[in-house]
């Protein structure tokens, strides 16, 4: 049953995270007045010669030990081009004989292997030269990204990428500065605490933003000494195999990083549930990460790190500049097509401003530049596949089914692919679905609110925590409110501003654990208390 459950729940990968923006894109965000192309409608760019990537797909191969190998049962599955729904290539399907036979490779480089017994300043060594290889091959990696994912190309090329390698290389500083404690104690003993490397760690990572994801996990595993199985979402499997090679040219031991492609029943829950790995995280829907908790439960009680689904509340206060409020939550929105695990998914404006927000955003809305990601000038491209596309287009109908005021969008661009009008919605009610459930699609819900206090407990009153967005001029507003919300991460006056030192998680529903900074180095290491007699000690 567990194995049936997982099936669709593990394909859903990051409702999950978000995304990028980095810091100067959070400062200035998308200009609308300056985009290029044909704005959303019936004859968009969607329907447009599509452009050829200027990639090779050299990698479909499972990498085990080492090795680039076909599945055991020699299956494969296609992955597909969201421009147009055709395939792009048929990569290896990993089923759980490949979680073994991973799992196996890394045990035995963790338990015999040079790595854990390098030193701490080699491997950062090794991860160094990864960053310097990420960057050497960036045109290729941003183009299968866009191509395999349907983010645009310009997003990949001057976001993404850039901030992959600057993840690497904030770990690769990590990886020399972790130690342990000397800890006083009474009587005559020597207590030290040392900060051990977990084992085998199981990644599962999603297909929104599938090589930061791959960063935001493997980078502190092997910072901190680990070995690595990572699974990579069956929608987008390209890129980590190219970088999984990467790795091996930078000096990385086989067996410290195997990737294994496949699906949720055979592949993720194996991998959830293999009794001989020590630690699991996973990005994706939080009713996937209900899943993935109980095999792991189930299995070996192996420690499990959730970074899950939600549907963060963007506030509009009255004293706000509203042409920055708009082009903010516009971004915060639509950035990734909407599949952003933090999108400021609720759009909360306070009521005397409301009526300029709601028009300007439906101004903004409709010079959105929809079209081929790898177009210049494009703002949005396709949704991830069909399955999503349709999940966007049933909350569509929900939303005028509710009564709430379709503003502009609602519709799909073209018959090709799985493109969608940027989607405003009005006089949305909390206890509409739209307001509820986590979309991952352009969908933008504008709600109003009368004062402070009632603005943070409609805010709260959400299964969901991972984030949050202010926007005022008052810094006693920002404090109180910011403060008040349950969320793992609130922007003020900016929203989707990443930087590999910044922890990223959520409260309630949204997971546990943290992911990036410091913090992220907890997940995947073991404290041990070594305590010593001390004979006739000068001191204690």
């Amino acid at each position: 049953m567990a194995a049936r459950r997982v099936s669709s729940l593990l394909s859903r990968s990051f409702s999950a995270s978000s995304p990028f923006l980095f810091p100067s894109q959070g400062r200035n965000c998308y200009n609308g007045s300056n985009s290029v192309g044909r704005r959303f409608g019936t004859s968009s760019a969607a329907a447009e010669e599509i452009i050829s990537p200027s990639v090779q797909v050299s990698y479909t191969q499972l990498l085990i030990d080492g090795n680039f190998v076909d599945a055991a049962s020699g299956k494969t599955f296609p992955t597909l081009d969201p421009r147009t729904g055709e395939v792009i290539a048929n990569v290896a399907e990993g089923d759980a004989e490949d979680i073994n036979r991973a799992v196996k490779a890394a045990r035995k480089a963790f338990d015999e292997g040079p790595w854990p017994k390098m030193t701490a300043y080699e491997r950062s060594r090794i991860m160094l030269r990864f960053a310097d290889l990420v960057e050497k091959h960036s045109e290729e990696l941003a183009a299968l990204e866009t191509w395999d994912n349907g983010k645009t190309y310009q997003q990949a090329k001057t976001a993404e990428i850039p901030m992959l390698a600057r993840l690497f290389r904030y770990y690769a500083g990590w990886a020399d500065k972790i130690h342990g404690l000397t800890v006083p104690a009474d009587g005559n003993y020597h207590v030290q605490t040392l900060h051990e490397p977990i084992g085998v760690s199981g990644q599962i990572i999603p297909w929104n933003f599938p090589l930061l994801m791959f960063a935001w996990k493997v980078g502190p595993a092997l910072a901190c000494g680990n070995t690595i199985v990572l699974k990579t979402a069956e929608q987008t499997p390209l890129t980590a195999f190219y970088v999984g090679k990467l790795f091996l040219e930078a000096g990385l031991p086989p067996g410290v990083l195997n990737i294994v492609s496949g699906f949720g029943p055979t592949a993720g829950a194996s991998l959830a549930s293999h009794m001989d790995v020590d630690k699991l995280a996973f990005t994706g829907s939080t009713d996937a990460g209900k899943v993935i908790l109980g095999l792991a439960a189930n299995s070996n009680l192996k420690p499990v790190t959730l970074e899950l689904g939600g549907k963060s509340p963007f506030i509009v206060f009255e004293d706000a500049d509203i042409n920055r409020a708009v082009e903010l939550a516009h971004f915060a929105l639509f950035f990734n097509q909407g599949q952003c695990c933090c999108a400021g998914s609720r759009t909360y404006v306070h009521e005397k401003v409301y009526d300029e927000f709601v028009e300007k955003a439906k101004a903004r809305a409709l010079k959105r530049v929809v079209g081929d990601p790898f177009k210049k000038g494009t703002e949005q491209g396709p949704q991830i596949d069909s399955k999503q596309f349709e999940k966007v287009m049933r909350y569509i109908r929900s939303g005028i089914e509710s009564n709430a005021t379709l503003e502009c969008g609602g519709d799909q661009i073209g018959n090709k692919g799985y493109f969608i009008q940027p989607t405003v919605f009005s006089n949305v009610k909390d206890d509409m679905l739209i307001a509820q459930d986590e979309i991952f699609g352009p969908v933008q819900s504008i709600l109003k609110f009368r004062d402070v206090d009632e603005v943070i407990r409609r805010a709260n009153e959400t299964r969901y925590g991972l984030a949050a967005g202010v926007f005022t001029k008052s810094l006693d507003t920002a404090n109180r409110v910011s403060r008040a919300l349950k969320a793992g991460t609130v922007w003020v006056n900016c929203f989707d501003v990443f930087d590999a030192a910044i922890p990223f998680g959520g409260y309630k529903m949204s997971g546990n654990g943290r992911e990036k900074g410091i913090y992220s180095l907890n997940n995947y290491l073991q404290v041990k208390a070594v305590v010593t007699p001390l004979n006739n000690p000068a001191w204690i």
